[in-house]
């Protein structure tokens, strides 16, 4: 059946053996919000969920059948009780505070012979029931049975499936378990135009009217996937709330809207680390991951006038304007959307915070590891010209593809016909944004406090304290560091030997690993020069110049490798010990690029990484909480009443150990001690981080200014 909501809202708890043939619910009436008290401990969780869907707005004669049109049954007296835990009561009070009566079943039906129905109250002292007039409108509880999910057990049944109508286009189904017990799930959503290749993207107009959303969309073409396409502009969603049909005003959520890394070359809005259940439910925002077009399909540039680069970046741009358009229709807020992106994503999001074309569009930022500086780092934040991209890359990518020729119309005729996936398998691919004058108009980020594109907008910037090291090789056996820093990153062997002088700069561990040693000098250099220099001289020269509305800064001093990604294997790693068969994170290791990602989704728990000690799922839910503040109030403190109003008492209680909250930068503390939050499980905080050995490595504080 398909539901139409009407009435006050419903309480109702999710039951389980409805029949399998049951249509998808269309949301057509009141709102739903799925309240799940997501403590992050994820086998817990599958064990004993406690969650809830609420329906608002309804009746009580009608709040069984709004209920039933989930696949759910409303919860009654006798259930609540038995399981009215401080969770369930922290819940409701969260959802209706103590004066909101929720709808619920009746077992003996005696009171709506007299015209009175169940409801339930949250009290300063518990749960109180008491019967009220069936013809009132209130929220009704319904159970909520979908099951937990995770990267290997998903259900797709129909009973789980619900409809949302956004201008018109019907999406259904969810991401292969629609509404799992985390959050409602809408994936493979398109959001532009199949594009054409070497053409700016457009947004979606097709006439299609049902998608199938149960699964995420085609990835865009990359080296090493074979789930790729050309049509891979997709994005999902994952939401705790649908708001209703009714036209009744109802409060959004805050929008989070990743844009993924890997070096725009690779990469996908639907890998698992990036799943948005659980900062959906218990950040208690609306989570978007998109596709973005990649390497020479995405990024390529030619001097002839006609192929101006910057298709992926374009991509994004289109993605924000479908946000701003639809995402109202999922729960989210298009008035306060968060941008936010690790590696080539923070570079991402570091280059529309300077494109006209995307301001407007977002109204907050947080670049995750921004690579900036020497080397490897240094086009992330400084683009080509279209001149300078043609000739490093285009031409050698012409050569290698068989398409070299004095015509440029031939040249494009001839890329236009080459295979997608040889294009990007090439031994030269683009991975570079240009100016091209039109989504990018200068060579950087513009820190002057002048230049009329850059969004005013609440920023936090943030690096690992190791970002560098899966960035080189490891050093050889018996290597100096002045051969090391030659042989992998410093071409000029003075200067390797000037550094590897500076003893007192960059002092060498004195362990029984003398290999080791070196590599954690080269990769504290590395660290230096491709993130950590140039991303403080930004905050330095932004508050400096009252670039953006507010600064936060942090350094992660603690991590998870992912093991997707995790080069010089296991220096990123905590050490194996007899009693941390999983690592020991109280143990000495680097804290590389990409070790903050399963804590800032909350996804630790639904692979087969288990924890790692008993610190491991309290950090978790302190930093997802973190992210999730900054997205609700462009402030990264969890408020103690929100923590209070969800019972998360473990980062409550963190909060109020720590000696002082995380600081904005600003002008009067710019050279104070407590601007850089240190994240780690006791939280402190320090000034700029290697000021000196950033100013002798040519990238000191006012480099921008």
């Amino acid at each position: 059946m398909r539901a139409v909501h009407s009435g006050l809202p419903l309480l109702c708890l999710l039951s389980a053996g409805v029949d399998a043939a049951v249509k998808p619910v269309a949301v057509n009436g009141p709102s739903l919000t799925l309240l799940f008290q997501n403590s992050l401990n994820h086998t817990e969780n599958a064990l004993s969920p406690g969650g809830f869907i609420v329906i608002s707005d309804v009746t009580g004669h009608s709040a069984t059948v709004a209920c039933q049109s989930l696949s759910e049954t409303p919860a009654v007296a006798r259930s609540l009780s038995a399981t009215a835990s401080q969770d369930l009561v922290d819940l409701l009070r969260f959802q209706g505070g103590t004066s909101q009566r929720f709808w619920i079943g009746d077992e003996s039906n005696n009171s709506k012979a007299l015209g009175f129905c169940q409801t339930v109250q949250v009290t300063n002292n518990g749960l109180r029931f008491a019967a009220a007039p069936c013809s009132s409108h209130l929220p009704a509880v319904c159970s909520q049975s979908a099951p937990f999910s995770n990267a290997s057990t998903r259900d797709t049944s129909a009973q789980f499936q619900i409809a949302v109508n956004s201008r018109g286009k019907r999406f259904t189904g969810w991401e292969l378990y629609y509404r799992d017990f985390a959050s409602f799930r809408f994936l493979g959503i398109p959001y532009a135009n199949p594009p054409k290749r070497f053409e700016h993207s457009t947004l979606y107009s097709g006439t299609q009217r049902e998608f199938d959303s149960t699964r995420p969309g085609a990835h865009c073409v990359q080296a090493g996937d074979s789930n790729v396409s050309e049509d891979c502009l997709f994005l999902n969603i994952f939401t705790p709330f649908l708001p209703g049909t009714d036209g009744r005003s109802v409060k959004r959520k805050p929008v989070m809207f990743w844009i993924h890394g890997g070096a725009f070359t690779g990469g996908t809005g639907s890998d698992a680390t990036f799943d948005g259940g659980s900062l959906a439910s218990r950040g208690d925002v609306v989570l978007v991951t998109i596709n973005y077009r990649l390497s020479t399909l995405g990024f390529l540039a030619l001097d002839d006038g006609v192929v101006n680069g910057n298709y992926g970046l374009a991509d994004q741009i289109i993605a924000l304007k479908w946000v701003q358009q639809h995402i109202a229709d999922f729960g989210g807020d298009p008035g306060q959307v968060t941008i936010f992106g690790q590696s080539a994503g923070a570079a991402s999001v570091r280059a529309l915070l300077g494109s006209p074309k995307a301001k407007g569009l977002f109204h907050a930022a947080i670049p995750m590891s921004n690579l900036a500086g020497a080397n490897y780092a240094t086009t992330y934040s400084k683009y080509f010209t279209i001149e300078e991209e043609a000739a490093t890359v285009a031409r050698p990518i012409i050569s290698e593809i068989g398409c070299a020729n004095d015509d440029p119309a031939a040249v494009r005729a001839c890329l236009l016909a080459a295979p997608a996936t040889q294009l990007v398998s090439l031994p030269d691919v683009a991975r570079f944004i240009v100016v091209d004058g039109t989504f990018i108009t200068s060579d950087g980020l513009q820190l002057s406090g002048k230049a009329p594109g850059v969004s005013k907008v609440p920023t936090m910037w943030g690096w690992m304290a190791f970002d560098g090291a899966p960035f080189i090789g490891f050093p050889k056996d018996g290597q100096t560091l002045t051969q090391a820093l030659t042989s992998l990153f410093v071409t000029n062997e003075t200067v390797a030997e000037e550094i590897a002088q500076s003893s007192s700069l960059f002092p060498i561990p004195s362990t029984t690993n003398h290999t080791l040693d070196i590599f954690n000098v080269t990769s504290r250099i590395t660290t230096d020069l491709e993130f950590r220099c140039l991303d403080q001289a930004t905050v330095f020269a932004a508050v400096r110049n009252d670039v953006f509305k507010s600064v936060h800064m942090y350094q992660f001093d603690r991590s998870y490798q992912t093991p997707g990604f995790s080069p010089n294997p296991p220096t990123c790693e905590a050490p194996i010990t007899t009693s941390h068969p999983f690592g020991d994170p109280s143990l000495p290791y680097l804290q590389c690029h990409s070790g903050e990602l399963y804590y800032v989704f909350g996804t630790l728990g639904q692979f087969p990484l288990p924890f790692r000690d008993n610190d491991d799922l309290g950090f978790n839910q302190f930093i997802l909480d973190s992210w999730a503040s900054f997205a609700r109030t462009f402030d990264p403190n969890p408020s103690e009443s929100f923590l209070q109003a969800r019972g998360f008492d473990g980062t409550l209680l963190r909060v109020r150990q720590q000696r002082s909250k995380w600081q904005k930068v600003t002008k009067t503390n710019l050279n104070g001690s407590q601007i850089l939050r240190r994240l780690n499980l006791q939280t402190g905080a320090s000034s700029f981080l290697e000021k000196a050995q950033c100013e002798f490595l040519g990238f000191p504080l006012d480099f921008y200014l």
